[in-house]
């Protein structure tokens, strides 16, 4: 089994990242921009232009990949390589999170 270099695709943006948590399951873009506001508590809105081209880059890098199109909605999903990253990135972050508390107690 080949490792995977995870500089190439890491750190992801904030909008990426949560589009990236949003494709977990399958989905279609109006309901990952309804699913980041919810999760962000209102924190990432993103607009069709900030999603689209997340899309474009993920689709580039092989991240996802369109599954479906119903009705002129395109659905994507992680693929095995998205899911790799994106559990990396929540590594990383719990990391941070981690030193950021310890700083937070030494205090």
């Amino acid at each position: 089994m080949t490792e995977i270099t995870y500089t190439k695709y890491l750190p992801l943006s904030e909008a990426t990242f949560y589009v990236m948590l949003s494709l977990t399951q399958p989905m279609h873009g109006y309901a990952i921009m309804q699913k980041v506001e919810a999760m962000s508590e209102g924190q990432v809105t993103l607009g069709p232009g900030t999603l689209y081209g997340v899309f474009g880059a993920l689709e580039k890098q092989a991240l996802i990949v369109k599954v479906a199109e119903e009705e002129r909605r395109k659905v994507y999903a992680l693929t095995e390589l998205g899911s790799k990253v994106l559990a990396e990135q929540v590594r990383r972050l719990e990391i941070m999170l981690g030193n950021a508390r310890a700083l937070k107690h030494a205090s």
